[in-house]
């Protein structure tokens, strides 16, 4: 395979993880869940952190690498901050406003992770690496 055809391949493959969390993202929006949840937890998530994980290597010195570690980052920053917020929402409850912490906490990170996946897709239509300024 040449060097054209493999970018061609990985191209498709970074395409397909963003439409996997683009699919969790929407049914969180459109569904009875959380986006939040629906981006952790959803089968097309978690499917897309797998293939990350699987083809991530084939892309090193590519600019299609920033694709792979920032859809990787989204999902591991975002499970890491979502059990924070929940910590620190829970220590809170007791005086009432840890409710507070949860619901404005979650739905910014629902925003946070809905920008991270419009941006980097938006990047790679573009053709452009990922800038990973968070």
């Amino acid at each position: 395979m040449t060097m054209t055809a493999d970018i061609r391949k990985l191209t498709l493959i970074v395409q397909a993880v963003y439409i996997l969390h683009a699919t969790s993202i929407l049914l969180g929006y459109f569904t009875g869940g959380t986006v939040l949840s629906a981006f952790l937890f959803g089968m097309p998530s978690i499917a897309a952190v797998i293939i990350n994980y699987v083809f991530a290597s084939d892309a090193r010195g590519c600019f299609l690498s920033t694709h792979f570690a920032w859809q990787i980052r989204t999902f591991w920053y975002g499970l890491i901050w979502t059990l924070a917020v929940g910590v620190v929402g829970l220590v809170f409850s007791v005086v009432l406003f840890g409710f507070a912490i949860w619901w404005v906490g979650f739905f910014l990170l629902s925003l946070w992770v809905t920008y991270r996946i419009v941006y980097g897709w938006y990047m790679l239509g573009k053709g452009m690496a990922v800038l990973d300024w968070y």
